[in-house]
C-alpha cells in the first residue's frame, strides 16, 4: 500500500495558527462511516449524536513546557533544547538545536543557571541525552523557564500556554497536545454526563514521532514511534461494562484509539488495566477490536493520522471528506476544526 494514496491538495493557508476565543465553537464535520454521509455542524452540538450509555475517551496527559533556551557554558552560543522522554532520574532524551554545538561532555545554563544539563550521551534520530540539575522540583522549574513545544506547522505565539492544554490535562508528560480534546470544555464535558454519556480517560503520553513524515513509499515499512500509555482498572471495568450493555466506545483523539486498540488487541477485544509502550501502526485493513467511534482533527497529507481515520471510515470517504473540508474552508490540524466519525 501507497503512501501516496493518502495524498490531498490542502491550501497553506486552512492551517489554523492560533486556537480559537471559544474551545467548543470549532465546526464540526459528522461523517456516517459506513456511507460516507456528510453534516456539517458546531462543536458544541455534540451531545447530539451521542447517546445514553455512550461512552467518550478521554487522554488526559499534560502537555510538558518543554522547549527551553540556553546557552553554551563557555562560549555563550545560544542552545534550543526539547524535551522528549524522560530516561532515568534527571536523565532526558532531547532534541537540540544546533546538535552539531553538543557534544558529550557540553554544558548548558537556562536561566542565568537556574537550571544547568550536561550532554552525557546521545539517542536514535540525532537526539541527545541530557542531565540536569537544579534546586527543587524538576516540573516547577520547568514551568518557569519552558515554552510550549508547539507543531513545526504553527508560526504564531501562543498568548495564553493553556490554549494548548485540555481542560481535562492532568498527567504531565507528552511533547505535544492529544488536540481532539482542545474542543472540550467544562460545561460541554458536564452536559454530557447529563445526558447520560459516560466519560472515561486514558493516559497517552504524545511524543514528537507524531510530527513525523512517512519517508518510505510502502507502508508497510514505516516504523511507528513507541509511547507510552495507561489505563486504570476503573476505566477498564467502564469500558467493558459500556460493551456489555450495547453502549458505543467513541475515543477522542489517534492517541486514545491507539491505546485503546493495543490493549483490546492484548485481551481478546476486552479492557484491563495496564500500562507499557505502543507502537501500534493502524492502516485500512486494520479490523477494530475496541472503538465504535472516533473523535479527530484534520491531519496532514500522507500521515500516519490520516491513515488510521481511512481504517476506521474507508479511504475513498475519508479523502472525499477532507476534500469537503477544504473547499467548505474547514481549519486543518492542531488548533483546527473537529470530525466526528460514527
Amino acid at each position: 500500500m501507497k503512501v501516496d494514496l493518502f495524498d490531498f491538495h490542502l491550501p497553506e493557508e486552512l492551517i489554523a495558527q492560533t486556537p480559537l476565543e471559544e474551545r467548543a465553537s470549532s465546526r464540526l464535520m459528522m461523517m456516517d462511516k459506513q456511507t460516507g454521509k456528510i453534516t456539517h455542524d458546531i462543536f458544541k452540538n455534540i451531545k447530539d449524536y451521542l447517546q445514553p450509555g455512550d461512552c467518550l475517551v478521554l487522554n488526559d496527559t499534560r502537555v510538558l513546557p518543554a522547549r527551553l533556551f540556553g546557552e553554551k557554558e563557555g562560549t555563550g552560543a545560544k542552545i534550543e533544547v526539547l524535551l522528549l522522554k524522560q530516561q532515568e532520574g534527571d536523565v532526558w532524551e532531547t532534541l537540540i538545536k544546533p546538535a552539531k554545538r553538543v557534544k558529550e561532555g557540553t554544558k548548558i545554563e537556562f536561566g542565568d543557571g537556574i537550571l544547568t544539563a550536561e550532554c552525557v550521551g546521545s539517542s536514535e534520530h540525532g537526539g541527545r541525552l541530557l542531565e540536569f540539575h537544579y534546586e527543587g522540583i524538576f516540573y516547577e522549574v520547568l514551568e518557569q523557564l519552558g515554552e510550549m513545544p508547539l507543531p513545526p506547522y504553527i508560526k504564531e505565539q501562543l498568548d495564553d500556554r493553556d490554549r494548548y492544554q485540555t481542560v481535562f490535562a492532568r498527567e504531565r508528560g507528552s511533547a505535544a497536545a492529544p488536540t481532539a480534546g482542545l474542543h472540550f470544555t467544562e460545561k460541554l464535558l458536564e452536559e454530557l454526563t447529563a445526558n447520560g454519556v459516560h466519560i472515561a480517560f486514558i493516559t497517552l503520553h504524545v511524543g514528537l514521532g507524531t510530527f513525523r513524515p512517512v519517508n518510505v513509499e510502502d507502508i508497510n515499512e514505516h516504523e511507528m514511534h513507541s509511547e507510552f500509555y495507561q489505563m486504570t482498572e476503573g476505566t477498564a471495568r467502564l469500558l467493558n461494562d459500556v460493551r456489555d450493555q450495547g453502549g458505543r466506545i467513541i475515543t477522542v483523539g489517534t492517541t486514545s484509539t491507539r491505546t485503546l486498540e493495543t490493549i483490546a488487541t492484548a485481551q481478546n477485544g476486552r479492557f484491563t488495566e495496564a500500562s507499557g509502550w505502543t507502537d501500534i501502526f493502524i492502516y485500512p485493513g486494520y479490523e477494530f477490536k475496541a472503538i465504535d467511534g472516533m473523535i479527530t482533527n484534520f491531519h496532514l497529507p500522507k500521515s500516519t493520522l490520516i491513515m488510521l481515520v481511512s481504517a476506521l471510515a474507508g479511504r475513498d470517504n475519508v479523502l472525499n471528506a477532507y476534500h469537503e473540508a477544504v473547499e467548505e474552508r474547514y481549519r486543518f490540524f492542531s488548533f483546527g476544526d473537529a470530525m466526528l466519525i460514527l
